[in-house]
């Protein structure tokens, strides 16, 4: 079998493509509240403790976990990942 050369847009577009459907189903109004539940632990994995239970928190309230996620699509973050472990 012949090996598939992705391009680099192609590679950007699926590596984003996740990120970009776990906040829109975050955005559900009480569908987002299960999803958020479900993906606390990667939140405090990724973000540490306090950080990650209050950006869980924000995300788990309906509206406005919907207002943060919408304007975290274009922004980028409120609450930064921790530093990576060298």
């Amino acid at each position: 079998m012949a090996k598939k050369n992705h391009s680099l847009k192609r590679k950007l577009v699926h590596a984003g493509g996740w990120q970009v459907v776990k906040r829109g189903a975050k955005m559900l109004p009480f569908g987002g509240t299960a999803i958020v539940l479900f993906l606390v632990g990667s939140d405090i994995r990724n973000k540490g403790l306090a950080r990650g239970l209050l950006n869980s928190g924000l995300d788990a309230i309906p509206g406005v976990g919907l207002a943060k996620n919408a304007v975290e699509l274009f922004r980028g973050d409120f609450i930064p990942d921790k530093e990576p472990k060298k």
